[in-house]
């Protein structure tokens, strides 16, 4: 792999995990407990594969629409999100650095972005320039939508007792749902028109991203504001 190739394939997720440290206005998080939610991120692809395996075998990809669905939402939805979901919740969720609920947007995206670089590396050492182009403006943004989702309401659950497992279930069932709605638009090959959603939406969802993030800001205990 030449270095303007690594470049491509490493660098759109790392620049997504820099935008959103700045984005962490009011206590950074630690250094080592981000790069450890990265290396879960990466960790997470292995479980997720053999999941995408084993439901492409019990599933007839046909090509059919209703398979089609089966599999990007209850297999490759499910399956890639509940192990990102799991890192979060089980294992970062009650470290003491996790302290306000931004941190869940922040940890939730080292994760992601974790899992998209490592992706990233799989799918372009074999399909090398026009793959690493084509998932740096579709895949990596796509994750790093996933993983702000699931991080909001990860964060938010936290920090809001009352309606803890309603965003808890929030931070699970919106990234699914949001995943399996992009995969199975670039699936199918039914209806071509189609694909232009999965693009469409992750363009929409991308301009989103700001606001979100001001808004579990604005409900972090150490804004004077």
């Amino acid at each position: 792999m030449t270095t303007t190739l690594l470049i491509l394939t490493i660098g759109p997720a790392l620049a997504v995990c820099g935008y959103i440290i700045h984005k962490d206005r009011f206590e950074k998080e630690p250094l080592g407990l981000m790069a450890m939610a990265f290396l879960f991120g990466v960790f997470s692809v292995f479980p997720a594969g053999i999941s995408n395996e084993m439901g492409g075998q019990i599933l007839e990809m046909d090509g059919s629409l209703i398979n089609t669905a089966l599999f990007a939402f209850l297999v490759v939805g499910l399956g890639e999100e509940f192990f990102k979901f799991f890192f979060l919740r089980y294992i970062l969720y009650n470290r003491k650095a996790f302290n306000e609920p931004l941190d869940g947007i922040v940890y939730a995206v080292m994760i992601g972005m974790g899992f998209a670089t490592f992706e990233n590396i799989l799918y372009v050492s074999e399909g090398g320039f026009g793959v690493a182009i084509a998932r740096m403006l579709t895949a990596i943004p796509a994750h790093a939508i996933f993983a702000v989702v699931m991080g909001y309401y990860v964060g938010l659950s936290k920090f809001d007792l009352t309606h803890k497992d309603e965003f808890l279930r929030k931070g699970l069932v919106y990234p699914v749902l949001l995943h399996g709605a992009y995969d199975f638009f670039l699936m199918q090959k039914s209806i071509p028109a189609l694909s232009l959603l999965a693009f469409i939406g992750v363009a929409f969802a991308v301009r989103r991203i700001p606001y979100v993030i001001r808004q579990s800001n604005s409900h972090s205990p150490f804004n004077g504001e």
